[in-house]
């Protein structure tokens, strides 16, 4: 970008939030308009000065461009990188702009790996090894995915993926239904462990009370 003074600041048509700065009557480049405002006409510019102002427009856009990415829900650190990369920001700008979103709390795998867990839990309850596919899938380091599960009830979240499923399976015998509740739990990524705490508790419970379910056998 060569140096100059600059001769004109003139707000985009389709886009009032840039301006367009033009350099010994030229146009050179645009920028936000909350950058461009330390502009004026007839101030010189340097090749570093010119140059400076465009590489942090870009970050800015970036930034920008992430900031909406993460409106529709929380992601990852690494889905936002590739989401940028889609949109053809260079390397560069895209590890300045994810510092920056770290900074201001937006790029937080930790608290990602949280809300997804917790989200799984309360719409469709997962294992830990199918939660640790899914936060890998999405670029959460294993460090911080082994963090986010060390807490996680297991039991509880297979025993309400398990109530989703007990309903549709009362017309089947005591042995049909152990077996196709293991079966969609092993699906769901819990471990045989797990799996039979809670088919046994099941048992436990629907004895107690006197339903039929589990009572029957072949």
């Amino acid at each position: 970008m060569p140096a100059g003074t600059i001769t004109a600041l003139e707000a985009q048509q389709r886009s009032k939030e840039r301006v367009n700065v033009y350099l010994n009557g030229e146009y050179a480049f645009s920028l936000e308009a909350v950058a461009a405002a330390g502009l004026r006409v007839g101030q010189h510019l340097s090749d570093d000065e010119a140059r400076a102002l465009q590489e942090a427009d870009s970050v800015a856009q970036a930034v920008n461009s992430a900031a909406r990415f993460l409106a529709y829900r929380p992601r990852s650190a690494a889905e936002v990188r590739r989401n940028l990369a889609e949109k053809g920001f260079p390397a560069p700008v895209i590890e300045a702009a994810a510092a920056r979103l770290s900074a201001l709390g937006y790029l937080d795998d930790r608290a990602f790996a949280a809300f997804w867990i917790e989200n799984r839990a309360q719409f469709k309850p997962l294992g830990p090894r199918a939660l640790r596919f899914e936060l890998r899938q999405r670029g959460v380091p294993d460090a911080v995915i082994d963090d986010a599960l060390q807490d996680m009830d297991a039991v509880a979240s297979a025993c309400r993926a398990a109530d989703s499923q007990r309903r549709k399976l009362r017309a089947a015998s005591r042995a049909e239904r152990r077996a196709r509740l293991a079966a969609f739990l092993q699906r769901r990524g819990f471990d045989h462990d797990t799996i039979s705490e809670v088919l046994s508790r099941i048992e436990d419970e629907t004895d107690a009370e006197g339903l039929d379910d589990f009572t029957n056998t072949d």
